[in-house]
């Protein structure tokens, strides 16, 4: 895809060098096909550029070098708003969202929120997210293709409502799971209306707003329950753990029920799809590579975690998920070079970083053993972001998804259908997955 090699600028500010195509053209090609789009860009203006795309940022600058990346990751968190530069999910989290707050407000929500995904959390955790997996892949048929995007997404759905939301009641999931799906699983188009009253009362956008009511309800009703359970100092989960937060002797205050609310769908939207599309590229790559996959199971039965965790930040290095993180200026700024006046937004691009051969020589080729040589350097790994704004649940995905893997390996042998061709990204909301559901066939092992 082509970008016309036009200059666009404000006249107080030194935007790089970007595309002249109207903004509502770029808001539409970066919503739906940022996978081609922005790599043209970068091609044609380098690795520094300006895109115009309403309502994410009337003006964002996107920056792809480790030292850029650098720079705003260690940024003052005051001078750079990452709530801000989320503010256009602020309709579905809520906020009092993790990812939507700044300063003291995200300070706070993050202490709450931290010991819930501590080391020792995260150990408990692991048996529960195993059972599921293993649950799971009992369902599988033998010798069948598997649609394996669906069936990771229902893996880590359910990984959510039993390890996050700690829902036990197999009514209220059944009830949940598909009203949590239809969150998940947005058209795009619902995003453009999100600052549209008028919208809000047709057609998805209507239908959109209802849905999520029923869900608050559920949550709510949850909360409450759970707040009177006789059992919660006994609980796991992490919403039982959240409900304990801030009831030490620490300052800050506990967790209100809105402010929950929100960090769970927070961490739905956040954890579910990406960690079941990880996984599905993950899979995918071991079909593919019959060799690594040996030495995965070998891993797997071993207790080899440290391997299949690299197999699982390999497919996430290879197929970006996320394809960058956002910081809204809240001063005139110098970043890589360039004076950028408050209200910039700027974006770390992980898509790109991810697939520069300055950071990658070998950047087509799946190997996770570079995660376990030292060989990947700093900010060129971006799946979780970084600095103070770090992705607070990276530690539960890189679990979750080397718990699954250990279970679908010591259970399936896993290879490629014949005649299937190769998979590609697809942009699905916020995140890639694989465009034809990454399609596996799988085998018992003797």
């Amino acid at each position: 895809m082509a970008a016309p090699d036009v200059r666009t600028r404000d006249e107080t500010a030194d935007y790089p060098p970007g595309t002249r195509l109207p903004a509502f053209a770029q808001t539409l090609l970066f919503q739906f096909h940022r996978q081609r789009f922005i790599p043209a860009l970068a091609r044609r203006f380098g690795d520094v550029f300006t895109l115009r795309i309403p309502p994410f940022a009337d003006h964002a600058v996107v920056f792809a070098r480790p030292e850029h990346i650098k720079e705003i990751f260690a940024g003052n968190p005051r001078d750079l708003h990452a709530g801000e530069g989320n503010q256009i999910l602020g309709y579905i989290m809520g906020q009092h969202s993790l990812l939507l707050t700044d300063e003291d407000e995200h300070a706070r929500a993050r202490r709450l929120l931290m010991p819930a995904f501590s080391g020792s959390a995260l150990r408990a955790y692991r048996d529960l997210v195993a059972e599921i997996a293993a649950a799971e892949i009992d369902r599988w048929t033998p010798g069948s293709t598997l649609i394996t995007l669906d069936r990771m997404n229902a893996l880590t759905l359910e990984v959510m409502m039993r390890v996050v939301f700690g829902v036990t009641d197999s009514r209220i999931r059944a009830d949940l799971a598909p009203r949590l799906r239809r969150i998940v699983n947005l058209n795009p188009l619902i995003f453009l209306g999100f600052k549209s009253t008028a919208l809000a009362r047709f057609g998805m956008w209507k239908r959109f707003a209802e849905n999520l009511r029923a869900i608050d309800e559920l949550l709510y009703a949850e909360i409450a329950d759970r707040r009177r359970a006789p059992d919660l100092a006994e609980r796991t989960d992490v919403l039982s753990r959240l409900l304990h937060a801030g009831s030490g002797a620490d300052d800050d205050p506990p967790l209100t029920d809105a402010e929950l609310r929100d960090q769970l769908i927070t961490l739905l939207l956040a954890g579910h799809e990406t960690t079941a599309s990880a996984l599905s590229w993950a899979l995918y790559e071991l079909a593919r590579h019959p060799e690594i996959q040996q030495a995965a199971f070998d891993a797997a039965c071993s207790g080899d975690d440290k391997y299949l965790e690299a197999v699982m930040k390999e497919a996430m290095r290879l197929h970006v998920v996320i394809n960058g993180t956002n910081r809204k200026l809240t001063r005139d700024m110098t970043i890589g070079g360039r004076r950028l006046p408050a209200g910039t937004v700027v974006n770390t691009s992980i898509l790109l970083a991810h697939r520069s051969p300055e950071n990658y020589p070998d950047l087509a080729a799946y190997r996770p053993d570079r995660f376990l040589s030292g060989e990947v350097a700093p900010n060129t790994w971006l799946p979780f972001g970084g600095g103070v704004r770090r992705c607070i649940g990276a530690g539960f995905s890189l679990m979750e998804g080397t718990a699954v893997l250990r279970e679908v390996l010591v259970r399936q042998t896993l290879s490629l259908p014949a005649g299937v061709a190769p998979e590609r990204g697809k942009t699905r909301n916020i995140t890639t997955v694989p465009r034809g559901k990454a399609r596996l066939v799988v085998t018992p092992r003797a």
